[in-house]
């Protein structure tokens, strides 16, 4: 009850947040309603569509940290006073960050999960978190978790993160552009100039609606396939960091562990190391690959 009340908490102030900034950025941009008594004004739609759908992206990357530390409890170290496995465990992220060549550490934490996981998350390259579960710790050896580690900083050295923002502002952009489009031109088909009624404005906002979630659906499936390159290319990043029998290691160690499972890590804006594949056709909507076709990979390359 604590974690359903966390989070639309958490949904209700995002949203709010987004409203605010968007509206300030729409009406510092001068734009107005697109939907004019002479027809659609393309370029107002287009940059009220941007501004909407790449707005809400970034604001939600912009506080991907803060939203994991608060969803997961995630216990951020302290390098100064760390000791023990929590020093390790920061040893091996600076190794690795080092390695990678990121311009500053990120910060390393812990959340109480039984779920064997980890994710990074964040804005930047420079303003990364990397966090992993304590199922992880109990349940894998110390190559294993250099091997995950090794994989979530491979993430961060992508850039993954933002790239999969602007990816997913890209598509909600279009969603809302060409809905609004097509629903303008059925609510006109056959229709006079003067013909503009109250019920033709509500036929257009359900047709908008519907449309939407048809194409949010169809760019779901471009996003997910591109998530699951970007897992691939971890893997083979992560290899390259800590060696290729560490990765493939972790990824076997993931295969033991699969059925265990905590739902409050599957955020949008976390990068997370394990997320159980889909069958059927809804492989199509997995942001990750199998894990024995990424373990096949990684064998390959080798």
């Amino acid at each position: 009850m604590r974690i359903m009340a966390k989070r639309i908490l958490l949904f209700l102030a995002v949203n709010f947040l987004v409203l605010l900034v968007v509206s300030l950025v729409l009406n510092l941009l001068n734009i107005r309603p697109y939907l004019r008594s002479q027809g659609l004004d393309y370029g107002s739609l287009l940059v009220f569509c941007g501004v909407w759908g790449m707005g809400g992206a970034f604001i939600s990357l912009a506080l991907s940290r803060i939203m994991a530390k608060w969803m997961l409890g995630v216990h951020v170290i302290d390098p100064q006073v760390a000791c023990g496995t929590d020093q390790q465990l920061v040893t091996l992220v600076h190794m690795l960050a080092k390695r990678a060549g990121l311009p500053a550490m990120p910060e390393v934490g812990i959340y109480d999960s039984p779920e064997v996981n980890a994710f990074a998350t964040g804005p930047t390259r420079s303003r990364a978190l990397v966090a992993v579960s304590s199922g992880l710790l109990r349940r894998m050896n110390t190559p294993e978790i250099e091997g995950v580690l090794a994989h979530e900083i491979a993430h961060v050295a992508n850039g993954d993160m933002v790239t999969m923002t602007l990816l997913q502002g890209i598509v909600n952009a279009f969603v809302m552009f060409f809905a609004r489009v097509i629903a303008y031109a059925i609510t006109r088909l056959g229709k006079k100039d003067d013909d503009k009624g109250m019920g033709s404005l509500f036929l257009y906002n359900m047709i908008v609606m519907g449309l939407e979630i048809v194409f949010m659906i169809l760019g779901s499936i471009v996003i997910a396939t591109y998530s699951r390159f970007r897992e691939f290319r971890a893997d083979s990043g992560g290899a390259r960091l800590a060696g290729r029998d560490k990765m493939i290691g972790a990824l076997r160690a993931l295969e033991r562990t699969v059925a265990i499972h905590d739902s409050r890590a599957e955020q949008p804006s976390i990068q997370a190391f394990k997320i159980s594949s889909q069958q059927g056709l809804l492989r199509f909507f997995s942001t990750h690959p199998p894990l024995e076709d990424r373990i096949a990979r990684l064998e390959q390359e080798g």
